[in-house]
């Protein structure tokens, strides 16, 4: 298969590695995970739903739910601040820079929200930049989209190659601006740096756009700080990858949740154990997880990630490092 590599010719690419030729292509015009190709098999998926889940009645038992805050008042404070709103959504404002990831603020096609936005989506404006990971709907959701562009007409879109088009027919935003991996987005010459970063995932919107617009995570520093949000994926070597790239980490905002069956969902979503083997590799000094509670996508319940990752933590000693926020509570780095 002939594999071709691509970038934004615009942009600063970071990585010094020599043989770091951009983000690659297969020759279809798909883009390719680092090292393991995937894209959704309707068989396997089928296979899945037909098979009996395993953690059905404990599932049933299950009546965790995440705690969730409603007060707003951070919202018109200057601090450094990370905010989660559930799932992969997060508020950071940082060196005065306002940043929000991946919003989602109610319901998606096929699943209803199971904890409570924790702010009026109305009342989030002066955003500078909106961070979207990749195009799958419970990352990118038009809806949400769309109220944050009538609010924030001057904001900036940041995310990965392909993503163009589906931004600008969602918000008529011509602010947009694309990135291969490891490279660093034009943010106006403000104290902010702001780098897509590879994740080990998929990307799929509608019938025949698999894998044409790029997924990542994203790399933010300010202030001093470094903060990497994962994006989507499964546990991988681009971990270790971005160690080697930077050193460390401050904050490393991982996924945690919907790794049931592991047989399935292993190459695009990792487990507790996994997001704790990635917080060493990344060499960060805090974990806050992300990806769970919010929505019920795959077969373990609800409160399991959070409570298997305080438990492997505190078997492998690093329950210190573990920042689980709870939607809506600030934490002020």
């Amino acid at each position: 298969m002939a594999i071709t590599w691509r970038s934004n010719p615009l942009l600063k690419t970071i990585i010094k590695d020599a043989d770091w030729k951009g983000t690659p292509v297969d020759g279809q015009g798909r883009f390719m995970n680092l090292s393991h190709p995937y894209a959704a098999n309707f068989v396997e998926v089928i296979r899945w739903k037909m098979k009996t889940n395993p953690f059905e009645q404990e599932k049933k038992a299950d009546h965790w739910q995440l705690e969730v805050y409603k007060d707003d008042a951070w919202l018109e404070g200057e601090e450094d601040l990370i905010v989660w709103f559930g799932h992969a959504s997060f508020y950071i404002r940082i060196g005065g820079i306002r940043l929000l990831i991946d919003p989602v603020f109610g319901d998606i096609p096929f699943y209803h929200r199971k904890s409570a936005l924790p702010v009026n989506p109305e009342r989030i404006r002066r955003l500078d930049y909106l961070l979207l990971s990749h195009d799958h709907r419970d990352h990118c959701d038009k809806g949400s989209l769309q109220v944050l562009a009538r609010n924030n007409p001057s904001m900036k879109y940041l995310s990965g190659l392909g993503m163009e088009q589906l931004i600008h027919g969602i918000t008529h935003s011509t602010n947009i601006e694309t990135a291969g991996w490891y490279q660093q987005f034009n943010t106006d010459h403000q104290a902010v740096n702001i780098t897509f970063i590879p994740s080990q995932h998929w990307a799929k919107r509608g019938m025949f756009d698999t894998n044409k617009r790029l997924w990542g995570g994203f790399v933010i520093e300010a202030n001093g700080k470094r903060i990497y949000f994962g994006g989507d994926g499964g546990y991988d070597g681009h971990y270790k990858q971005l160690q080697q790239v930077y050193g460390s980490f401050d904050y490393a905002l991982l996924g945690i949740g919907a790794y049931e069956p592991v047989w399935f969902m292993h190459l695009i979503h990792q487990s507790p154990e996994e997001a704790l083997k990635g917080l060493k590799d990344l060499n960060a000094r805090h974990l806050i997880p992300m990806h769970y509670g919010t929505f019920d996508l795959s077969d373990e319940p609800l409160g399991t990630p959070l409570r298997e990752l305080y438990r492997i933590a505190a078997a492998e000693g690093l329950k210190d490092k573990i920042m689980a926020l709870s939607p809506g509570k600030p934490l002020y780095i």
